[in-house]
């Protein structure tokens, strides 16, 4: 059977050559091909400014110049990897999440936290993060335009309200596994401002039965992890996404399980992906 690689896509940016440096070590973790796509009407959003300079079209320029400057990147970090590029001649949006149909991933990147980065992200890595039916991780830059370098030794998976996060879960396990690090699970809880105090369940402690609620969903999800992973779980009161994004500033990778509902991200996974300090694998979730 042939293997499914892990696909990156590019624009020409430096956000999107962080995500090739951040494939192409993933790809050599997991032993898989990169794929490197280019989907040409990106230039939408980007501009084709140096197409006017070389006096060639815009479309010949970006095609040409971004795949091969993206492939020899990935080359030059692990020579021996395996790496092949495509032009596709539609929207990113489109191609990316059925490129996602026969890969192991999807990788994308960001381009930080200013007002017109977070409005590319709602356009391009949100929207594939919505739609594809693989893992997609979105990998958040440093300032040395360079990919986040792994320095915590940690993978973090969120675990949400039901505990049905058995596809991130599996997923962080192996993320955490390929790198030899501890697995971080956070259950995040709250105990609603409204609840009376006399309630025959909370009189005492109003927020006691929230908390046994969380260790319980947190215990589900994690009922199936390999013992073979060093694996830690916790919970944590206040609002998920703040929870995670906190806990994203000491992680490698944060990993999300993500339920697709009429087309859209849930609101957590949404806040989390613009507000992370490390790379966030949205996995989805089985409806």
């Amino acid at each position: 059977m042939t293997e499914r690689p892990l696909v990156v896509g590019v624009d020409g940016s430096e956000p999107s050559l962080r995500a090739v440096d951040w494939a192409a070590d993933e790809a050599v973790l997991r032993g898989l091909p990169l794929r490197v796509v280019y989907a040409s009407l990106w230039e939408r959003y980007e501009g084709a400014a140096i197409a006017a300079d070389l006096g060639r079209p815009s479309e010949q320029v970006m095609a040409d110049d971004i795949v091969a400057v993206a492939a020899r990147r990935a080359l030059g970090r692990h020579p021996a990897l395996v790496v092949s590029a495509d032009v596709v001649p539609e929207e990113p949006e489109y191609t990316l999440p059925r490129e996602g149909r026969h890969a192991t991933a999807v990788v994308v990147g960001t381009r930080g936290r200013s007002a017109l980065a977070e409005a590319l992200l709602g356009s391009v890595s949100l929207t594939v993060a919505t739609h594809a039916h693989c893992p997609v991780i979105v990998v958040r830059g440093s300032r040395e335009d360079q990919a986040p370098p792994a320095l915590h030794g940690r993978v973090v998976v969120g675990v949400g309200a039901d505990g049905k996060e058995s596809e991130a879960v599996r997923f962080a396990c192996e993320e955490s596994k390929m790198r030899g690090v501890r697995l971080e699970a956070v259950r995040a809880w709250r105990s609603p401002g409204h609840e009376a105090a006399d309630h025959p369940l909370l009189a005492g402690d109003p927020a006691r039965l929230h908390e046994e609620r969380a260790a319980q969903a947190l215990e589900a999800a994690l009922r199936d992890a390999p013992p073979t992973v060093d694996l830690r779980g916790r919970t944590a009161e206040g609002h998920a996404w703040r929870v995670l994004a906190e806990a994203s500033r000491h992680a490698d990778l944060l990993v999300i399980g993500a339920q697709r509902r009429h087309g859209h991200l849930g609101r957590v996974a949404h806040a989390v992906l613009h507000h992370a300090a490390c790379p966030v694998a949205v996995v989805p979730r089985r409806a």
